[in-house]
């Protein structure tokens, strides 16, 4: 019987690339091929090397170079570079899963529209304060008859926040705020992003504030207990730390994220989130073209 895995690549070497990079190694149904970056002398790198995979700091060039190595590649870099990259990716076609804020894809939360990406070239993964408040809004909207206004903060630690991830500020918050509004139907949304130096870091904790129509609030805390329990089944470390709570016409609850600690120390459940979510979508979207080759 032929290999049944699926050759990933991964494009990137900073702290996303390199937590995704670890996950990707203990996944089942993939395999990774290479890791590329920019910096020769990135840390990230360095560990890949030091894990058996095979790489570069030729970065994209390595990568087209190489297109015959891999079926899926997941995009870590940034958003004015994965525009970029996505071009030859459409072109010589490459499913791609991007973990930059460019959002020029499909948006994808796994627990929310994951069969969704089978008929996909590219799969945006929002953010990660999208893959975080998207299943409660999502839910929210399904619990209620319309959402006022919808407003989500999400805070990370410092140590866990790469040059990237800071640089595409701008980028985060129009992504994010675009997929709180198609999720949730709400007439007005907002996004902010705290990062927060404290020493030890903080975990990720995202609150999402509403004002909505309903009739029955029970029915929004039944929504949301069933959001977070579908979410837990890819990112484990997913929990509720304020379950819904209503207060002059204000719906407020929040959610805290833990990392695996594959990288970063456990309060870095801004990259488990997003990664957690991304293999999620490279094993579905892998297991036709397994099958096929059965």
């Amino acid at each position: 019987m032929n290999d049944q895995r699926t050759n990933v690549a991964i494009i990137g070497s900073g702290k996303i690339a390199t937590d995704l990079m670890c996950k990707v190694l203990e996944a089942e149904g993939l395999s990774l091929a290479f890791v590329a970056g920019r910096d020769p002398k990135s840390r990230g790198l360095a560990i890949a090397k030091e894990r058996g995979i095979e790489t570069s700091a030729d970065g994209f060039k390595f990568l087209k170079a190489h297109s015959d190595a891999y079926d899926i590649v997941f995009d870590a870099t940034s958003a004015n570079a994965h525009v970029e990259h996505n071009a030859f990716f459409s072109a010589s076609g490459k499913f791609a899963v991007d973990l930059t804020p460019a959002g020029i894809g499909m948006a994808c939360v796994p627990s929310v529209n994951l069969v969704d990406v089978a008929g996909q070239q590219n799969v945006s993964l929002i953010t990660c304060g999208g893959q975080a408040s998207v299943p409660l809004v999502h839910a929210l909207r399904q619990a209620t008859q319309q959402i006022a206004y919808l407003e989500v903060v999400s805070t990370i630690a410092a140590a866990s926040a790469g040059v990237a991830t800071r640089e595409n500020i701008n980028n985060y918050l129009t992504t994010t705020e675009r997929a709180l509004s198609q999720f949730s139907g709400a007439n007005a949304v907002k996004a902010i992003l705290n990062i927060n130096p404290a020493e030890p870091g903080v975990s990720m904790q995202t609150t999402i504030f509403a004002y909505a129509k309903f009739d029955d609030f029970s029915k929004i805390e039944d929504a949301i207990g069933k959001a977070v329990a579908s979410v837990q089944e890819y990112v484990p470390g997913f929990q509720i730390i304020l379950a819904p709570v209503l207060d002059g016409g204000l719906i407020t609850l929040s959610v805290k994220v833990h990392g695996s600690g594959h990288h970063l120390p456990s309060y870095a459940g801004n990259l488990d989130i997003i990664n957690c979510a991304a293999v999620a979508v490279a094993a579905y979207k892998g297991r036709p073209t397994r099958s096929m080759q059965l």
